[in-house]
């Protein structure tokens, strides 16, 4: 499906300070989306494809991306949506908070878009470093969290943070990009996460 923007105007021709058109942005960052769910390599896609698909021209993908790395890190954060607020009355609530937004509809739609990205992350070590960028606030919200239940004495003094997240994170996006155990329901994953590490943690 060609996601054309013609009826919307690109606000960023009509002159210096204006705003530039949301909704584009969202078009061209949808189509990446699209060329990556249909089977694409992010190393195969090019501006030109984007461009055809979003229904822009390409000049407009430059005006607001200098090249195609910038292009595909937007679409991660795009991906993730914005960051989980959370409640901090209990290490438990919060963490289920944290798998949630992990667990919800957008990433499960994107799932197959991420795993598509795994290569181009791999193969450059900009892309890369970029990627951890991207992800290393989640991770220390997280580490809050964690750190947080350490302190009242909620979670062991000894816990090793890091290799908490990991055990954390990890059966997450393997379930949302592989589904690697289909055994495992997605109804109530988050907290049935939670409390399967949460045992092993607890003082």
């Amino acid at each position: 499906m060609t996601l054309s923007v013609d009826a919307v105007p690109d606000q960023d021709r009509k002159g210096p300070g204006r705003p530039r058109s949301a909704r584009v942005d969202e078009a061209i960052v949808e189509a990446v989306f699209e060329l990556l769910s249909s089977g694409q390599s992010a190393d195969a896609i090019s501006i030109e494809a984007v461009a055809a698909k979003a229904g822009v021209g390409k000049a407009t993908i430059y005006r607001r991306w200098p090249n195609k790395e910038a292009l595909l890190i937007d679409a991660v954060l795009a991906m993730k949506g914005p960051m989980p607020e959370l409640k901090g009355e209990s290490v438990r609530g919060d963490l289920i908070t944290l798998i949630a937004a992990m667990r919800n509809k957008r990433m499960a739609q994107y799932g197959k878009v991420t795993a598509c990205l795994m290569p181009e992350l791999f193969k450059s070590s900009e892309m890369s470093r970029v990627y951890q960028g991207v992800v290393e606030p989640r991770r220390e919200l997280m580490r809050g969290v964690l750190r947080r239940g350490i302190a009242s004495g909620e979670l062991r003094a000894d816990l090793d943070v890091e290799l908490a997240l990991l055990v954390l994170s990890g059966p997450t996006l393997a379930q949302n990009m592989l589904r690697w155990n289909p055994n495992v329901p997605d109804e109530g994953f988050a907290e049935n996460l939670v409390d399967f590490v949460l045992r092993g943690a607890h003082a």
